[in-house]
C-alpha cells in the first residue's frame, strides 16, 4: 500500500489473494505445484496411449453402425481392418505383372497383425490386380508401411498402393502420432515470439510460459486418468485441440493478470501488496471467463457423437487447470522474481499513477478509439454491424455434410491414390463394403433382400456364428459418395422389412451416415443449451439483463459472420469440399464461448470503472485501459489456434482457421467497437434492472481510482 494511503478494510477475496502471493506462502503455492507434476506428469506422456480414432469411437453407442461393429466380434477371433492392396498397369497386366502380385501374398501374410490374404482378383478392364489383407490393431501403420514396401518392389510401369479401411486408417494414425508433439512445438514458438512482442521484455515471457506448461501437464494427466478410469472418449482431434486451447487460453489470462499487476506496481511501493490488489481486481473476470468456457464445453456432454461429446471434457479441463495455473503459479512466480522481470521497462511505484487518468494517458491509440465511441457512437455500431451481417450471406457456400476419404486430408496420400485407382478398374464400393447381420435362421430372405435392393453390385457369401448370419455387399458407387449413402437407406429399409430377422446395416458409408445424422441433431439440441448457459453466466456476472443480452447478441454475429466468411475461404480459397459434420457445432463452442470471454474482460471492467465515473465515461475507460491487453490476448489464441490449420488433415486445419478468423474478428470488431458503441448509446439501461441502471454516480470525472477497488 502507499504511504498516502490509509489501509481498507480487506474483503475476503483480498486476503485470498493476499494469501496466494505472500512473503511465505508464494513458496508453498510453487512447491504444491511442483509435487502435483512430479506425481501426475508422467501420465501426461501416456494420453496418447489411450487415444481411440477408430470409427466406433466417434460414433453414438446407439447407432446401427456402432451395433453391427460390436456384433462383427462374434465372428472373428481377433478384430480386422481390411487393407486392399492395388496394382495398375494402364496398358494392361502382365504375366510377369500376375506373378509378381500371386507372390506377394506370402509376405503380405507375415506381417504384424496380417491374417489370410485373398486374392490378387483382376479386374475386368485387364488393368488391375486387387489383393485383400485383414489386418488387426496390433501395429497398423506398421504394417501398412510394409505391405507398401513388398507391393512397391515390381516390374517397371507397375504402380502399386495399399489402401482401403486399413491405407486410410494407418494414413490418419500416422498424421495423430506426430500431432501432439508439432503442435506444443509449434503453439510454444508463436507464444514465445508474441510474448515478446507485446512485453518488450527478453525476460518476462518465460513465466506465463513456464505456467502455460505447467497447465498443460496437469490438463493432460487429467484427461488420461478419465478416459482410463471413467470411459472419457479421447481421440487425436480432441487431443489436439486440448495442447493449443490450454496455451491459448493460459496466456489469455497471463496477459490480462500481468497488465493489471503493472498497473498496481506503479500503486504500491509492496510487490506482493501490488500482486495482492491486481489478482483480487482480475480474478472475478478470469475466473468468470473460464467457468463460461468450461460450462460451455461440458455441454458437448450431451452430444450423441462420442467424439464430440469427448470432446467437452477434454477441452474443459484444460481450460480449468489453465485458471488454476494462472491464479495460483503464475503470481507465485512473479512475485518470486521480482520487479526486474519486466527490464528494461520496469514498472515503478509513482503516486502520479493513484490519478486514473495518468494511467489512461498511456494507452494512446485505445485512448483515441475510446473517444471515437464516445463521438460517433451510434455510427460505429451500426456500420460494424452491417458489414458482420454481410459476411453471414457467405453461410450459403457452407457444405457440412461430411468430407469423402479424399476430402479428409489437405494433400494426398497413398491411400487416396489407391482409391482412386480401385474406382477406375472395380466396382466403385469395392473395399469398403455394406455389412449386414441379422439371425441366422433368416439368412435366405436376408440375402434375396439385399440382391434386390437398388445400388448392390455384388453379394458375397453369407458367414454364420453364434445364431448370426453375416453378409458383405459391394456398391455400385464410392463408399463416400451420396449415392452410396442413399444405398445404405435403401438397404436399411430392405433389412428391417425381413420378418424375424432383426437385421442392420453397417459398414464405412453407414458410419458415415450415421455420424452426419448424429452430428446433425446434436447441432439442434446443444446450440440452444449452451446460449441459455452463457446467457444465465453474464447475467450473474453483470448483476444485469441488456447488457448480457447485447454481449450474446453481438458474439452471434460475430460466430455467423465468421463462419460465413470461412465458408467462402474453404471453397474458393482453398479449394476444400466442404467440413466435417461436426464443424459448425465445434466452432459454435470455441467462438462463443472465447468470444464472450473478451467481452466479460471488457465488461466487467466497464462495470467496475462506472461504480466510480458513470456508464458511458467508464465505458471509454474501460475500453482505452483494457483494448491493448485485450488485443494481445486475441492475437496469442488466434495464432495458437492457427498452428491446427497447417495440418494436413482438412478438419484440424478447418477448425484451426476458423477459430483464430473468428477470434480476430471478435477482437478487432466486436470487443474494440461493436459492443462498446452500442452500449455508449444506450446508455446507464445497459444495466437494467441493477442499481447502476438507475442512478450514475455525480461529479464522475474528477474522482480518484480508489487503490482497493
Amino acid at each position: 500500500m502507499s504511504a498516502q494511503s490509509p489501509a481498507p478494510p480487506r474483503s475476503l477475496g483480498h486476503r485470498l489473494a493476499g494469501m496466494i502471493a505472500g512473503r511465505r506462502s508464494k513458496w508453498a503455492v510453487l512447491g504444491l505445484w511442483v509435487v502435483l507434476l512430479a506425481a501426475l506428469g508422467p501420465l501426461a506422456g501416456k494420453l496418447a496411449d489411450v487415444q481411440e480414432n477408430d470409427a466406433a469411437s466417434w460414433l453414438p453407442g446407439g447407432a446401427e453402425s456402432t451395433q453391427v461393429i460390436e456384433l462383427q466380434e462374434q465372428f472373428r477371433k481377433d478384430e480386422t481392418i481390411l487393407a486392399v492392396v492395388v496394382y495398375e498397369r494402364p496398358a494392361g497386366i502382365t504375366a510377369a505383372d500376375k506373378a509378381k502380385a500371386a507372390s506377394d501374398l506370402a509376405g503380405l501374410e507375415h506381417l504384424p497383425g496380417a491374417q489370410k490374404a485373398q486374392g490378387p482378383f483382376p479386374s475386368k478392364d485387364g488393368k488391375a490386380l486387387q489383393t485383400l489383407v485383414p489386418l488387426t490393431d496390433e501395429d497398423l501403420t506398421g504394417a501398412v508401411d510394409g505391405a507398401r514396401d513388398i507391393a512397391k518392389r515390381g516390374p517397371p510401369g507397375l504402380e502399386a498402393h495399399v489402401t482401403g479401411p486399413g491405407g486410410s486408417g494407418a494414413d490418419m494414425f500416422e498424421v495423430f502420432k506426430s500431432l501432439d508433439g508439432f503442435l506444443l512445438m509449434a503453439a510454444g514458438i508463436v507464444v514465445i515470439v508474441l510474448l515478446l512482442i507485446i512485453y518488450r521484455s527478453p525476460m518476462l515471457w518465460f513465466v506465463p510460459v513456464l505456467s502455460a506448461v505447467f497447465a498443460l501437464g496437469l490438463a493432460q494427466s487429467v484427461v488420461y486418468l478419465l478416459a482410463k478410469n471413467a470411459g472419457l472418449t479421447v481421440n487425436g482431434q480432441s487431443a489436439g485441440v486440448l495442447t493449443v486451447l490450454v496455451f491459448g487460453v493460459a496466456t489469455d489470462y497471463a496477459l490480462l493478470l500481468v497488465a493489471r499487476y503493472r498497473e498496481e506496481l506503479h500503486r504500491h511501493e509492496d510487490r506482493h501488496e501490488a500482486m495482492a490488489y491486481a489478482l483480487h481486481r482480475a480474478a472475478p473476470a478470469v475466473i468468470a471467463s473460464a467457468a463460461t468456457v468450461a460450462v460451455g464445453l461440458l455441454c458437448l456432454l450431451l452430444a450423441d457423437m462420442n467424439s464430440t461429446a469427448g470432446m467437452g471434457p477434454v477441452a474443459a479441463a484444460g481450460v480449468l487447470t489453465a485458471l488454476a495455473a494462472m491464479v495460483t503459479l503464475l503470481p507465485a512466480l512473479l512475485v518470486i522474481f521480482g520487479r526486474w522481470l519486466f527490464w528494461p521497462l520496469v514498472p515503478r511505484y509513482d503516486e502520479k499513477y493513484l490519478q486514473p487518468e495518468a494511467y489512461e494517458s498511456e494507452h494512446g491509440i485505445w485512448n483515441r478509439v475510446s473517444g471515437l465511441v464516445g463521438k460517433h457512437p451510434r455510427a460505429l455500431w451500426a456500420v460494424t454491424a452491417v458489414g458482420l451481417f454481410a459476411l453471414t450471406f457467405g453461410l450459403g457456400s457452407l457444405n457440412a455434410n461430411g468430407l469423402s476419404d479424399a476430402g479428409q486430408f489437405t494433400g494426398r496420400p497413398d491411400s487416396i491414390v489407391g482409391a482412386e485407382v480401385v474406382s477406375r478398374h472395380y466396382p466403385a464400393g469395392s473395399g469398403a463394403p455394406a455389412v449386414v447381420i441379422g439371425k441366422a435362421s433368416a439368412a435366405a430372405p436376408l440375402g434375396a433382400a439385399i440382391q434386390k435392393t437398388q445400388g448392390i453390385a455384388e453379394l458375397g457369401r453369407p458367414v454364420t456364428a453364434n445364431g448370426l448370419v453375416q453378409y458383405e455387399a459391394t456398391m455400385r458407387h464410392s463408399a463416400d459418395s451420396q449415392a452410396a449413402k442413399d444405398t445404405i437407406d435403401r438397404l436399411r429399409e430392405a433389412v428391417h422389412s425381413v420378418p424375424s430377422a432383426d437385421g442392420k446395416v453397417g459398414g464405412t458409408t453407414a458410419t458415415s451416415l450415421d455420424i452426419s445424422r448424429a452430428s446433425t441433431r446434436d447441432n439442434k439440441v446443444i446450440i440452444p443449451i449452451v446460449l441459455a448457459v452463457v446467457f444465465l453466466i453474464l447475467i450473474l456476472l453483470l448483476r444485469a439483463l441488456v447488457a448480457p443480452l447485447l454481449m450474446m447478441a453481438t458474439v452471434v454475429l460475430s460466430f455467423l459472420a465468421s463462419l460465413g466468411a470461412c465458408a467462402l475461404i474453404f471453397q474458393h480459397g482453398f479449394g476444400y469440399e466442404g467440413t466435417d459434420s461436426g464443424f459448425p457445432l465445434l466452432a459454435f463452442i470455441f467462438l462463443v464461448a472465447l468470444g464472450v470471454d473478451y467481452n466479460i474482460f471488457l465488461m466487467h471492467r466497464v462495470r467496475e470503472e462506472s461504480e466510480a465515473l458513470g456508464t458511458r465515461r467508464g465505458i471509454q475507460r474501460g475500453l482505452a485501459v483494457t483494448g491493448g491487453v485485450i488485443t494481445s490476448a486475441g492475437l496469442v489464441l488466434a495464432a495458437t489456434f492457427a498452428a491446427l490449420a497447417t495440418l494436413p488433415l482438412v478438419s484440424m486445419a478447418e477448425m484451426g482457421f476458423v477459430v483464430a478468423f473468428g477470434v480476430l474478428l471478435d477482437t478487432l470488431i466486436v470487443r474494440s467497437l461493436l459492443l462498446p458503441a452500442l452500449s455508449y448509446d444506450i446508455g446507464r439501461r445497459i444495466w437494467t434492472p441493477g442499481r447502476l441502471a438507475k442512478h450514475d454516480p455525480a461529479h464522475a470525472e474528477s474522482k480518484v481510482l480508489d487503490p482497493v477497488g
